[in-house]
């Protein structure tokens, strides 16, 4: 009861080990987050238990500590120990889902990622442990599958490895890591059965690019089912190279407060866990609208590919999670003090397009009201302008510059990391706005929804420009945090435009690069039935479809099929690739300016990128280099159920023959 009369609130944020040792040395009065009784009084009064808890931290054992130097960037790399284990088990966990429908907890069970060695269950199990590690280290992690032995999903024969199966076998994907495919590492052709336990081991290169990466279980048949129960979870790559005059940096060392600790973090893990309970034929329970429904006493589950569909997941009524919690509060945020939010789209059925408003004064609780009270409830209390949000990486991968916009757009797989900045005291609608056909994932029009309120204190003043304050903050920040040698630089990047150009991790590819060219098709056939192609071709695990030259640059031409005119996120593993342009059906290339009734490939052009929508009709050209990795890996679309009944591809990197071609064989 002590902390029930205090004034404050402990503020719920992610913060590294590292920064966590500082906190621990500063005076108690620090680490509290005060708000105005007024303001704290509305928070409480409107939502006391859903709070934004950060996913749990992994427990990582490190055997040694130290730093090494950098042969590719100025200075010292904190490869701290060389070496981290991880060690994690897969098994059914229960938990329960706030659900707007009934305003009641719905009890679910799902498979999880849990840490092997915990000592007490996580409030919200089905939200995975964030692993954090640093270039030059290697990871190891465990993985027991401890999920049931019986499984009649998983046949003796599978004549068709297209038709989703066996639900309890596994493996793991390191979503963006620039890692081998082969072997114990990134190999997701690998499978785990249960009751096996297997050690992958990622040897993140001294040159690995600093960023926000994910890691999700990627075995063919089971991936969307796997993914969609909530087993996805961060994986951050934390950076300390300062840059030089040549060579890059990592922008984590630029964004740093006056006391010289990191902008205060926001991990933002987005799910939708399509949860559904069955009647006694096994059928999906809904409402005569198809909303999902569970009776008392039942239990949600996911157990079928009948709950996954592109009409399915908006008449569900399921709503998407932020780290776990449906429509919560984002405590500690202040007025005028700089957040970095790192998002990831972790979700399998839906486009997500962020956007933040201003909250009415006195506004009833969102998750008090009847289910058709609700969206008017988002005209009547998310007034004002956008908030503006300032993007300065993709998919882990620090842009050229930063981007002021209004509205980021998450497709399934994607990754940004956003600068914040609240100009007023009270409340902030956090909302997910609707959106036309062809740029979401389901190809139906979406209509707007709530995700979350973000309360903000009062703090130091912003202005009416934004921008500008946060330019002037950033510009102070190279002031402390940048070496002499090459401060001034930075400084004058950020003065044209917030231009990063000393930390951007790839050069761009030059036409004179170029050394080959790819065409890829991703579709949907239903001329005869219901078949997920690339290049008319469904998966064959059998079959190598593109066999590529270690040390070559080759352009990419992307399309998607439009009967039916459906886009798909293009993934492709371990190389990163450079938007070159994005072409319209009527030729006029949207990946600068973007188009006026959808945001999403505005200012991609040169952006680097792992995952990418291809709306129909429109032609995205990528150019990519074959680094480092030889091995076999795959390309597929991450709306993961496409991906499980065949729109996927093997491909092979290998060594180069000296003629034009590649090495065969051991000769």
């Amino acid at each position: 009861m002590l902390f029930a009369a205090l004034p404050c609130r402990i503020a719920i944020l992610h913060v590294s080990v590292r920064a966590m040792r500082r906190m621990l040395l500063l005076p108690a009065s620090a680490l509290f987050l005060c708000t105005p009784p007024g303001v704290e009084q509305h928070a409480s009064a409107q939502s006391s238990e859903r709070i934004v808890v950060a996913p749990p931290t992994a427990l990582t054992h490190r055997p040694r500590t130290g730093t090494v130097p950098s042969p590719f960037f100025a200075g010292t790399v904190n490869a701290t120990g060389g070496e981290a284990r991880i060690e994690f088990k897969i098994d059914y966990s229960n938990a329960t889902i706030y659900n707007p429908e009934t305003n009641k907890n719905d009890p679910v069970r799902l498979r999880s990622y849990r840490d092997l060695h915990e000592t007490a269950a996580p409030a919200i199990p089905f939200v995975s442990p964030t692993i954090e590690v640093a270039p030059g280290e290697t990871v190891r992690i465990t993985l027991k599958n401890d999920l049931p032995s019986s499984d009649s999903s998983c046949p003796a024969s599978m004549p068709d490895i297209n038709v989703p199966h066996c639900f309890n076998r596994t493996n793991l994907h390191a979503h963006g890591l620039w890692v081998s495919p082969t072997g114990n590492s990134d190999n997701v052709l690998l499978s785990i059965a249960p009751s096996v336990s297997f050690e992958y081991e990622y040897n993140i290169s001294l040159e690995h690019p600093a960023g926000t990466f994910w890691y999700h279980p990627h075995l063919h048949g089971s991936t969307a089912l796997q993914v969609s129960s909530g087993m996805a979870g961060f994986l951050i790559v934390r950076g300390s190279r300062l840059p030089s005059a040549q060579t890059s940096g990592d922008v984590d060392t630029l964004l740093k407060g006056a006391d010289g600790l990191p902008f205060t973090e926001r991990l933002v893990l987005l799910q939708q866990i399509q949860y559904a309970c069955r009647d006694a034929s096994g059928t999906v329970q809904e409402t005569v609208t198809g909303k999902y429904v569970c009776q008392p006493g039942q239990v949600g589950e996911i157990e079928g590919y009948d709950q996954f569909g592109p009409t399915t997941w908006p008449k569900s009524g399921r709503f998407t999670t932020i780290n776990g919690q449906v429509a919560p509060v984002f405590t500690g945020a202040q007025v005028g003090r700089i957040e970095r939010w790192r998002m990831a789209h972790a979700g399998v059925r839906d486009t997500v397009q962020l956007q933040f408003k201003k909250m009415r004064p006195g506004a009833p609780d969102f998750a008090s009201l009847d289910p058709t009270q609700q969206l008017n409830w988002i005209e009547q209390n998310c007034i004002g302008a956008r908030l503006p949000q300032f993007g300065f990486a993709s998919d882990g991968l620090t842009r050229a510059k930063i981007g002021e916009r209004d509205t980021t757009v998450l497709q399934p797989g994607y990754r940004e990391d956003l600068l914040m900045v609240f100009p007023e005291a009270g409340d902030y609608c956090v909302l997910d706005d609707m959106a036309g056909p062809s740029g979401t994932v389901n190809a139906t029009t979406k209509i707007r929804k709530f995700l979350a309120r973000v309360n903000v204190a009062m703090g130091q003043a912003v202005g009416a420009d934004a921008k500008a304050y946060l330019q002037a903050e950033l510009m102070a920040a190279a002031n402390r945090t940048m070496p002499e040698t090459i401060r001034q630089k930075v400084r004058d990047d950020l003065a044209n435009d917030m231009r990063l150009f000393s930390f951007v991790p790839h050069p761009d590819v030059a036409d004179s690069e170029v050394k080959g060219r790819q065409t890829l098709q991703l579709k949907i056939d239903v001329s005869s039935g219901l078949k997920f192609l690339v290049d008319g071709k469904a998966y064959d695990a059998t079959r190598i479809d593109r066999t590529l030259p270690l040390g070559s640059v080759e352009e990419w031409s992307l399309t998607s099929g439009t009967s039916p005119p459906v886009g798909h996120p293009f993934h492709i593993h371990v190389n990163p690739f450079q938007i070159v342009k994005i072409l319209d059906p009527g030729g006029n290339d949207v990946s600068s300016a973007g188009e006026s009734n959808d945001p999403q490939y505005a200012n991609l052009k040169g952006v680097w990128k792992d995952t990418l929508f291809v709306k129909p009709g429109y032609q995205v050209v990528i150019r990519t280099r074959y680094r480092r990795y030889i091995g076999d890996f795959v390309l597929h679309c991450h709306i993961l159920d496409h991906e499980d009944q065949g729109m996927m591809q093997n491909v092979r990197i290998a060594v180069p023959n000296g003629a034009g071609g590649v090495v065969t064989n051991h000769h």
